[in-house]
């Protein structure tokens, strides 16, 4: 079994869009009968006050589940992991940027519109100019 967070391990937003998290499990003998999503090690609470959250699961050969997040806070960056009752586990780190974009990823600004499965390399490249011309 496979499991994996489109775009991941590192996803940047601007404070205020939506998250969108779609993660994919395969090579099970069957569909998972449950995919749960956890942030910073607890589990996601749909009902919870801050609304805003939802859910979309699709099981099959491929089983897939998208969990978005509306109108991104700071409150919400960090550790998200889709759990498949049976497979591995799988992580992303989402970063939710404030106000201007960083200097440091000013060239980059587009990479960090979107959701996409460049983002890794958005952020390899962001690495790699901090090295070698900031420090």
């Amino acid at each position: 079994p496979e499991t994996e967070i489109m775009g991941g391990p590192d996803l940047f937003i601007y404070a205020g869009s939506t998250i969108n998290l779609t993660c994919i499990v395969r090579h099970t003998p069957e569909p998972p009968s449950t995919i749960n999503w956890t942030h910073r090690g607890k589990t996601i609470n749909f009902d919870s006050t801050r609304g805003g959250i939802s859910l979309v699961t699709e099981k099959g050969i491929h089983s897939s589940s998208r969990l978005l997040v509306q109108a991104a806070r700071t409150s919400d960056a960090g550790a998200y992991q889709c759990v498949p009752d049976n497979a591995q586990s799988a992580t992303a780190r989402v970063h939710v940027l404030t106000g201007e974009t960083p200097a440091a990823m000013q060239g980059n600004a587009h990479c960090v519109r979107s959701l996409t499965l460049h983002s890794a390399l958005c952020f390899t490249s962001v690495v790699l100019y901090i090295a070698l011309f900031v420090i």
